[in-house]
């Protein structure tokens, strides 16, 4: 009997000391859980393994810089591209802010340029063709009519070979003369320096063999709520900039420049995306909404804010500085849920929103345009900054 209740009392005992541990893990659990802010959910939805893959011979890899703020920005060598960027709202609470992928395998079959380095030419260039000391030269036609991003294998679609020293990230890559029509070797340097202050510097270098053009810019998409939390057409955005380049149907810059007073194109002072984006407007009609590109008020090739981009709701706010003469402003107007985002949720119509700050479309066609001939001895470079805050 003695036995009996001596077991019963040590089985409670026990039952007692692992309902206290339950309490215990779970309590600390859900601590750990508060005070992550959500970020190690989004930070596992992109994983290294699933980065690395040999691809044309050459291995593609997932690199990772963080600083002491807590900012992370994850990118891949294939394309050169930004894949995730992890930035807090007014309340500390993440999100991933850039459009993207969470493996390889759809970073290869995307079609969208997603957070690539694109070149030898970004943007488009009429007819595929141009001309550099009266020789004519001819590109694949990719859209439309036109060629667009450096053609059927850009550099959005290399292997590009990388360097990372702590929260900096060199890539480079080799463009051989009459790679997708482009006359010369070109040499490309891309260097990520993400700082202390929450801004990710992009250093942009290029040298060539023979007389060429060269237009490089970044081509991510962002939106400020967070990948898959909406569309970006309530997002506050200024443009430092008093015109455009108009263009035709096509999306060809007919050769003006145009001031932006009194159209939808002015973003001069604050508006929302959305705001006027479905006006009767000839413009709007040619690119299915915003899909321009913007001369910069920066007429001194030193780095100068040229964007301002604003979500009342997280607070969060994304300045962009270049050095660069334009920025193409590309409101996602072709998404239509085919592709799925990190978070497994379709990328939806307007939910992104791209700047890319580069020279001005079909320049090599515009003798009024900034020339983007590289000539050897001469050093091509440019610097863009993306730089998140919040406000309270």
């Amino acid at each position: 009997m003695y036995l009996l209740i001596s077991k019963k009392l040590y089985m409670k005992k026990l039952i007692l000391i692992l309902s206290v541990f339950l309490f215990l893990f779970v309590t600390c659990k859900q601590g750990k859980e508060n005070t992550d802010n959500g970020f190690t959910a989004l930070d596992t939805l992109v994983k290294k393994a699933s980065f690395q893959k040999s691809v044309d011979g050459k291995q593609t890899d997932l690199f990772t810089l963080k600083n002491d703020s807590g900012m992370v920005v994850k990118i891949t060598n294939f394309g050169a591209r930004i894949v995730s960027i992890l930035v807090p709202d007014k309340n500390g609470k993440y999100a991933d802010v850039a459009i993207g992928y969470s493996s390889i395998d759809e970073y290869i079959s995307d079609d969208t340029y997603s957070g690539a380095i694109v070149g030898r030419y970004a943007n488009r260039i009429a007819k595929g063709k141009f001309k550099i000391d009266g020789k004519e030269y001819n590109l694949p036609v990719n859209n439309g009519p036109n060629a667009l991003h450096g053609g059927l294998k850009g550099f959005d679609k290399a292997v590009w070979d990388a360097n990372q020293k702590g929260d900096s990230l060199q890539m480079s890559y080799t463009s051989q003369d009459k790679e997708e029509g482009y006359p010369g070797k070109v040499e490309v340097k891309v260097l990520y320096v993400l700082t202390t202050d929450n801004k990710l510097k992009i250093e942009y270098e290029a040298s060539t063999d023979k007389p060429t053009i060269i237009n490089l810019t970044t081509h991510g998409y962002y939106n400020l709520k967070g990948e898959g939390n909406g569309d970006i057409l309530d997002h506050e955005l200024e443009i430092f900039a008093d015109s455009i380049t108009p263009v035709d149907s096509t999306s060809i810059p007919v050769g003006k420049i145009e001031s932006v007073k009194g159209t939808p194109f002015d973003f001069t002072k604050p508006y929302f995306i959305g705001q006027r984006i479905n006006d009767r407007n000839e413009q709007l009609k040619f690119g299915a909404g915003y899909d321009h590109n913007w001369v910069l008020n920066n007429k001194s090739g030193e780095l100068a804010l040229c964007v301002r981009l604003s979500d009342t709701l997280s607070g969060r706010v994304m300045e962009i500085y270049s050095t660069e003469p334009g920025i193409q402003f590309y409101s996602t107007n072709y998404f239509n849920g085919t592709h799925k985002g990190k978070s497994g949720k379709p990328i939806k119509y307007r939910e992104g929103a791209a700047f890319e700050p580069q020279h001005y479309p079909d320049s090599p066609n515009h003798a009024n345009f900034p020339s983007t001939i590289l000539r050897p001895g001469k050093v091509f470079k440019s610097e863009t900054v993306y730089s998140f805050t919040v406000k309270k």
